[in-house]
Formats: structure tokens, sequence, C-alpha cells
């Protein structure tokens, strides 16, 4: 069993290693944890211990099988709890992350199978990031970046990639939710603005908004 630092730390080196067959570096991990890089080096070995993390020294950490499986279980958690909150207990799509941070250490597997169960297994969470099923298996959401469509092209938002607070109230402020239809209109020269038709309504987001909003064609 991992303590709860363990378990932050795995799901940082998980996240930071998706998408990349790279070792993960100990100032990219101290960064996402906000602390300094020889706190990162003294739990590194912890995990190493526990072969949790294959780590040699200056070339950086991969998860172990078994580390990997843990990580992936922690962010099942996260976001299911994201979904009980958001569907059961009414919290916005904004507020939910912090809270699911201090659920996702609960320990009971019987209690995140009931509630896998009782929210229906869904298979995304309120921001559109898949959940894992009980043997850690994603199922594919295929997506295409906002910024990377063209004028004349249409489909519904599916998802985001910046989780923070601010970012989350700024689209719903615009009223760009999940599984809300859009239509491209324009894309400015100048900066890459996008401007596009949300249910009859025309409105406009920076080329930096628009590289996290994750469209369904």
């Amino acid at each position: 069993m991992q303590s709860f630092t363990e378990e932050n730390y795995l799901k940082i080196i998980y996240h930071l290693s998706q998408n990349t067959d790279e070792a993960v570096q100990t100032n990219a991990i101290a960064e996402k944890m906000q602390t300094k890089a020889a706190s990162v080096t003294d739990m590194i070995k912890k995990l190493a211990d526990k072969q949790l993390i294959d780590y040699k020294k200056y070339q950086g950490v991969k998860l172990t099988p078994t580390g990997k499986s843990a990580a992936i279980n922690i962010v099942r958690k996260h976001r299911l709890w994201e979904v009980f909150l958001v569907e059961k207990l009414n919290f916005k799509w904004d507020e939910v992350h912090d809270i699911a941070e201090d659920l996702e250490h609960i320990q009971s597997v019987e209690l995140i199978e009931r509630l896998d169960e009782f929210l229906a297994f869904p298979k995304s969470d309120p921001h559109g990031d898949p959940i894992p099923d009980k043997n850690g298996q994603f199922d594919s959401i295929p997506f295409t970046k906002l910024n990377k469509l063209k004028p004349g092209e249409q489909g519904l938002i599916m998802g985001v990639s910046e989780h923070s607070s601010i970012f989350l109230k700024h689209l719903e402020k615009l009223g760009l939710t999940l599984g809300k239809k859009l239509i491209i209109e324009e894309i400015t020269d100048f900066d890459g603005s996008v401007e596009l038709m949300l249910e009859e309504k025309r409105i406009s987001v920076s080329r930096e908004v628009a590289k996290h909003i994750l469209i369904k064609l």
C-alpha cells in the first residue's frame, strides 16, 4: 500500500509519461509537485525500493508495470469521484478537482466498484477525460483540438485538456461546455483567434483557449 504522497507521485509520473516513451525527468516532477528536486529524488528512491518505478540517476524514471497499474487505479478513482460530485451532488465542473484529489486516496476496492456501478459505468469524467475500467483499460475517444479545425468544419465539445478552475469558469461563461455543437466561422490570421457559431450565437476565442478544447467531429 502506498502513502498519499507516494500515490500523488505515481499519478504525476503517469501523466508526464503519457504520449512519450522517454523517461520522466526529476525537474519535471518537481515542477508539477511544486517542490524541490532534492525532495523528489528522496521520494523516487522510496518508489524504486518498492519496485513501483525504474530509476537511473541522471536519466529519469519510468513506471514499472506494478507502478503503472497503481497510477491508473488512482486516476480511475479520481475521475469516478468527479462524475459523482457533478452528477449526484450538483457541483460544477470547475469545483470538483480538489475534492476528488482527497477522495482518490480511499483504499476500499468494494466502494469504488459499487460507485462505478451506481454511476452506470461512465466512460468519461466531467471534463471529457476517459475513465479506465477495473482492469485498467481505457476506451479510445477520438478528438481534434479546436484550433486545428478549419472554417466550415463542425463538431461537438467532448473534453478539455486544461483543468484549472479559472479556465473552466471562462468556458462556462462563454457556454463552451461538454456536448455543445459548434461551427467554425473564421480563423484570424493575425493571432489565430477563432470565430465560431455556438447554438446561433457567434463568439470568439483566443488560440490559447482553442488549443485546449477537444472536439468530436
